[in-house]
């Protein structure tokens, strides 16, 4: 079999795809020594990385979601003529309608949309969403198979596409990097990232749907009513949606509780979740919630909003709040202040145990097991 992956989104600085990018390829080329693989790669990386022999590199320096991608992607791929294609994102060229398998993180921004999530202007936002919607049918109906982080995704993609068969989309789960089980030098971290206090800790990105405007009015009411400062570190890149976030910050009077702490390597956030009260977890909407697997691998609490996806991943090894009440993330934050050092151990030590279920090993086995499916089709 020959499998062309397009692997554009390799790289930690393309958040969550990155990481799954990176840990799929790493996983196959551990597992398959039978098949052929072609990796689509820019050119940051292509030189960089190196693959086995049954792996061959494929340079496009094309970029995301262009019109650039829609007319030289599949050029690219039919000069190559794989047996199927697997898309690690939504963004399949229109015009491409060979053997394909795609990876729908979530159906996010069917929901989320609005002046609110975007930096555009109204005119192109609206050309900009219609696109997007196009694409993303594209991926759904051309493809062979559909591979999704979790059943919440599922049940929303189905829900969605009503003509879509069910028995086409495969749940994968995704894994945990082993190197957030790993964590040292406590002291060299908090001081490099300024934190001489208590503190909760959030890591994603700033986009709306993650709520941490309503995170930070909880931040604020806990050192109303507390006896010592508790501070809520931020470690987030550079964006607008940050700089708006900044802006938030401000205006609400939380600059001394709030600390932006910038892009943070997998090391210092190891570090940073483990010295924690807890990851703080204020999301509306998610495809999986890998960071809060990455936090309990660390050794600390997690606080997640009760939305269905993260009841299904997490299922009773954190502590759950209402997103869309204040006082119910409050609540929350106080349970673990007060929690006993015994009870927070023990439930720390229950999660570490769950989250073995999930490995990126077990997610390429799966995920090649949905290959020769598609082909058997």
């Amino acid at each position: 079999m020959r499998i062309l992956i397009d692997g554009r989104f390799w790289g930690l600085e393309n958040a969550g795809l990155g990481r799954y990018t990176i840990n799929l390829i790493n996983s196959l080329q551990k597992l398959d020594k039978k098949n052929n693989y072609l990796v689509l790669l820019r050119k940051k990386y292509f030189n960089k990385l190196k693959f086995p022999k049954n792996w061959e590199k494929v340079l496009a320096e094309v970029k995301h979601y262009s019109f650039k991608e829609q007319v030289k992607i599949p050029k690219l791929i039919f000069k190559h003529e794989p047996n199927i294609v697997h898309f690690l994102h939504f963004n399949v060229p229109i015009s491409y309608n060979r053997n394909f398998i795609v990876t729908i993180h979530d159906i996010l921004w069917h929901k989320q949309k609005g002046e609110n999530v975007t930096t555009l202007s109204p005119l192109r936002y609206k050309a900009k969403y219609l696109g997007y919607k196009k694409v993303f049918s594209h991926a759904v109906a051309a493809s062979k198979k559909i591979i999704v982080p979790s059943k919440s995704v599922k049940k929303e993609l189905i829900e969605y596409y009503k003509s879509l068969d069910r028995k086409k989309v495969t749940v994968v789960y995704e894994g945990i990097d082993e190197n957030f089980s790993k964590v040292s030098e406590k002291e060299r971290v908090l001081k490099k990232y300024s934190i001489n206090s208590d503190y909760f800790i959030y890591a994603g990105n700033a986009y709306p749907h993650k709520n941490l405007p309503r995170a930070i009015e909880a931040v604020i009411h806990l050192n109303k009513v507390s006896k010592k400062k508790l501070l809520f570190a931020i470690a987030c890149s550079r964006s607008v949606f940050l700089e708006r976030l900044e802006g938030v910050v401000r205006q609400s009077g939380a600059a001394d509780y709030v600390k932006i702490l910038g892009q943070v390597s997998d090391k210092d956030l190891g570090v940073l979740y483990k010295n924690s009260l807890a990851l703080l977890y204020p999301s509306l909407s998610e495809g999986f919630g890998l960071q809060g697997l990455e936090a309990i691998a660390s050794g600390t609490t997690v606080l997640a909003s009760n939305i269905p996806v993260f009841k299904e991943v997490y299922i009773n090894n954190v502590i759950y709040f209402d997103p869309y009440d204040v006082s119910s993330i409050v609540k929350s934050m106080q349970e673990v202040i007060e929690m006993s050092l015994e009870k927070r151990e023990k439930m720390i030590k229950k999660g570490q145990e769950f989250i073995k279920r999930y490995s990126w090993d077990k997610m390429a086995k799966e995920t090649l097991k949905v290959y020769e499916e598609a082909l058997k089709d």
